[in-house]
């Protein structure tokens, strides 16, 4: 029986995620903040999920809860970090801005490090994280939220080389979605966006087929190589 842990499963992309390993008969492990949804979810598949309750905005406590949940399940072959925040925010208020960055930053580093690391030392494993299209150009309406993106793509593609240079087989899948309907997700002039279980099912097949960046949904890809192919004078001035 395979062990997945999803950080982040309290709704959205990370609960359908969850409940598509579940189905398959994976032992999955779920985190996040909100105790009440966590458990709600486990009632649904109690045989095939451990939940433990905690934020990984407090980053110095990720590594032992982690360590913790993988004892509980038996091991882990793949994590999937759905936890990130996001919000509009062009007036550029600061504690937007740092609260960005300590989930999307801190937390991320903590958790995907963690993972690398359990996986180096196991010699095998998966690393899969949400990230977002966003992360591609700076967006004068969410400057931390496309930052920090960019941040988190380059990072996982930093552990991609690590892993090719010290001949680990060890996978790191990006994951780009465009717009998805979920809370983080809805706001003024929304185009394409996919259903949570759309969006949750492409994810899972990316990471079986062991994809290092895939958009979500496909579409999106056109929509990205046209972003990076603006220059950059005609870009700032969108």
């Amino acid at each position: 029986m395979k062990k997945v842990i999803i950080v982040g499963a309290t709704s959205g992309i990370g609960k359908g995620i969850a409940q598509l390993y579940a189905k398959k008969g994976y032992k999955v492990g779920i985190t996040g903040r909100r105790i009440a949804l966590l458990l709600e979810l486990k009632q649904q598949y109690p045989e095939n999920i451990i939940v433990r309750s905690f934020d990984i905005d407090n980053s110095q406590t990720v590594a032992g809860h982690l360590e913790a949940l993988t004892a509980e399940l038996g091991g882990l072959d793949l994590l999937v970090l759905s936890s990130g925040t996001g919000h509009r925010n062009a007036e550029l208020a600061v504690e937007i801005e740092h609260s960005t960055l300590k989930t999307n930053v801190e937390g991320f580093t903590a958790v995907v490090v963690w993972a690398f690391n359990f996986f180096r030392k196991q010699r095998e494993g998966q690393i899969a994280s949400i990230t977002s299209i966003a992360g591609l150009r700076g967006n004068k309406l969410a400057p931390a939220y496309s930052a920090t993106k960019a941040y988190q793509m380059n990072y996982l593609q930093a552990l991609r080389q690590i892993a090719h240079h010290h001949r680990l087989p060890i996978v790191v899948t990006d994951i780009r979605p465009g717009f998805v309907d979920t809370a983080m997700g809805k706001s003024e002039g929304v185009f394409w966006s996919a259903s949570v279980p759309k969006a949750s099912r492409q994810i899972v097949k990316a990471i079986e087929n062991r994809k290092k960046i895939v958009y979500i949904t496909k579409r999106w890809r056109f929509v990205a190589l046209l972003a990076q192919l603006i220059p950059r004078p005609l870009y700032e001035r969108l």
